[in-house]
């Protein structure tokens, strides 16, 4: 008994030393690719930031050798070597070329290995046009070196023979084990008992993106974007190409980005986007929604600037934050959070912010490794994420998915308190406790969902005029906005669903107004960075709703398998599994159905591209 588990703990390690020295040879090999000078303390960094992953991995690679080991104590005619010698031989080749792959096609694409390389198998003479064959070669022998000295290595650490359990208490004791460490290697796999699965998120740690790149393994890397992958220029291809390209320009055209109004006291205010979780329309009473749900929302609408037209472009919080903080419009079938080789290719109002001299970091007081949020952040320019980690016990345990907002605002205000008078910061945070389960130290409403609600506005009534008291109030602009739309019959085919607030507030702000202008959450980021006098060309889906140009407002927005089209002629809902619209109010219309289709196959054409 005691042989097999020493052996199985010997094959971990060694698994988990293989993808270290792949982590080193990596390094050294691509160090001059990165933006600053490292150090043998980087080197450490990615190794530690890294073992989440190879774990995670090294437990998918002994799930074999785990099950062979345990039906030798059972089935005597079994003969572990020759089952398992092919299998080792078998994985260090394959690892082998995964390692040497991906460390030779980073100078080239500056992402880690991913599915994308499956798109040049069928055509390898192009592939590999721009290396001489002395390259080549070289790689070759890398790869063949290392799977035979690493198939040497674990065919050496297998065991000659494994000892006969006696059946009696021993066998019951070596079972009850044995089921232990698969429990284990089952955590491992997952990333531990937490909310989130282990994703590629888990490894990136650093403003250095070659530094994150280097943390992430590369057969983990593969098959991840292998699960994601989807040939996203196939889908949705409704319109032919010249009636698609004609109306897509129709929808993006605009002769003139000047802003017509100015709202702010100054160009360059601190700022705080606070993201409301889930706080649409139908829990503020300005808005037509439930009365008495938001009282403090309610109050600072008078004190700021009201947008009272805005649709959230999605129903997720993934993707809502996609669209709220990189002004990138929504998928009705795939997130692109959780494509870190795509998300990492988005704007950010963090990364416009911190050219200009912006510190930038991000607060979640939930798991923020949850749908590849840590590398979504880390690559859109936060130069600094507080989570649940960050908080006592008793606190990130204070609701299923984290701490509850009021411990978050309290955070949020502790951080902003003790900056410096003369730095200039812009901050994000995204609540959590208005979220199922809705369960909330607070008691206004019997109905749990209103009662969260009301909960998350009694926290930022509360937050807000404690700040009021700060000196940075002065020179603060804090734009509220929801992630998503929600409503108590939750149904994200409904247009009202999408419709959501959004309120800039602080001391910054020149005076109180409502903006009544139809836009998509995902206009935000451009209409405040032209309030800042910061150029947003990146954001080629945002719209400065403020600019002279603005002439044709409509919103777009998409849930499961469908979206939603609304201009002033009205609005329509298209299932795309149904292939037919299943609201059209007033009356159908031809024309507002194909400019969504032909945003729909757009998108997907760019992010085939991306």
């Amino acid at each position: 008994m005691k042989t097999r588990i020493l052996y199985l703990i010997r094959l971990f390690i060694a698994f988990l030393l293989f993808f270290a020295l792949q982590k080193i040879l990596f390094f050294y090999v691509n160090y001059g690719l990165s933006d600053t000078a490292l150090s043998i303390s980087d080197l450490w960094n990615v190794l530690t930031h890294g073992l989440g992953l190879d774990m995670s991995t090294t437990g998918y690679l002994i799930i074999f050798p785990w099950l062979i080991i345990w039906l030798t104590a059972w089935i005597k005619r079994i003969n572990h070597k020759k089952i398992l010698k092919p299998y080792y031989i078998t994985i260090a080749v394959i690892l082998s070329v995964i390692c040497v792959t991906d460390t030779s096609l980073y100078g080239f694409w500056k992402f880690k290995l991913d599915a994308t390389i499956f798109n040049y198998i069928d055509n390898p003479k192009q592939a590999m046009a721009s290396v001489s064959y002395g390259y080549i070669l070289w790689r070759i022998i890398w790869g063949v070196c290392f799977s035979i000295l690493f198939s040497w290595c674990l065919i050496r650490i297998k065991p000659q023979k494994f000892a006969p359990i006696p059946l009696n208490y021993k066998i019951v004791a070596y079972n009850l084990i044995h089921i232990l460490i698969g429990g284990l290697i089952f955590l491992a796999i997952r990333g531990g008992v937490g909310r989130s699965t282990m994703n590629i998120g888990n490894a990136y740690y650093s403003e250095n993106t070659f530094l994150n790149h280097a943390a992430v393994n590369p057969a983990f890397s593969l098959i991840y974007s292998w699960r994601k992958a989807d040939n996203f220029s196939d889908k949705y291809n409704y319109l032919n190409e010249e009636r698609r390209a004609y109306l897509y320009a129709e929808l993006t055209s605009s002769t003139n980005d000047s802003t017509s109004v100015c709202l702010l006291n100054n160009e360059r205010p601190n700022v705080l986007i606070i993201v409301l979780e889930g706080f649409g329309a139908d829990w503020v009473e300005s808005l037509g929604g439930a009365a008495g749900v938001a009282p403090n929302i309610e109050r600072l609408i008078k004190e700021g600037i009201f947008f009272n037209n805005v649709y959230a472009n999605s129903f997720r919080t993934d993707r809502g934050l996609v669209s709220a903080l990189s002004g990138h419009i929504s998928y009705p079938t795939t997130s692109i959070m959780k494509i870190p080789a795509k998300s990492g290719k988005l704007p950010g109002i963090a990364k416009s912010l911190s050219r200009e001299g912006y510190q930038t970091d991000f607060l979640y007081a939930g798991d923020i490794n949850f749908t590849n949020m840590r590398s979504y952040f880390t690559s859109t320019g936060y130069q600094h994420l507080t989570s649940d980690t960050d908080f006592s016990l008793s606190e990130r345990t204070s609701s299923s998915w984290g701490a509850h907002d009021e411990y978050g605002f309290k955070k949020l205000y502790d951080m902003i308190a003790t900056r410096p008078a003369n730095t200039l910061w812009h901050t994000g945070f995204l609540t959590l406790s208005s979220h199922e389960p809705f369960e909330v130290p607070f008691s206004k409403f019997d109905d749990k969902r209103a009662n969260s609600f009301a909960y998350t506005d009694h926290c930022l009534g509360n937050f807000i005029e404690q700040v009021k008291k700060l000196p940075c109030w002065e020179n603060l602009l804090i734009v509220c906005i929801p992630d998503h739309g929600s409503s108590a019959s939750f149904n994200p085919s409904a247009p009202s669903f999408y419709h959501i607030p959004m309120l800039w507030i602080g001391g910054a702000v020149k005076e109180p107004k409502v903006i009544d202008t139809l836009m998509n959450q995902s206009d935000m980021p451009a209409t405040l960075l032209a309030q800042l006098g910061i150029a947003h060309d990146e954001f080629v889906y945002s719209r400065n709703v403020l600019s002279t140009g603005y002439t044709y407002p409509y919103v777009y927005t998409t849930y499961n398998d469908g979206f939603m089209f609304k201009d002033s002629t009205g609005t329509t809902v298209y299932d795309n599994a149904a292939q037919k619209a299943v609201i059209n109010s007033p009356s159908p219309d031809s024309i507002r159905e194909e400019k969504g289709k032909a945003l729909l196959q757009t998108s997907y054409d760019i992010l085939d591209q991306m």
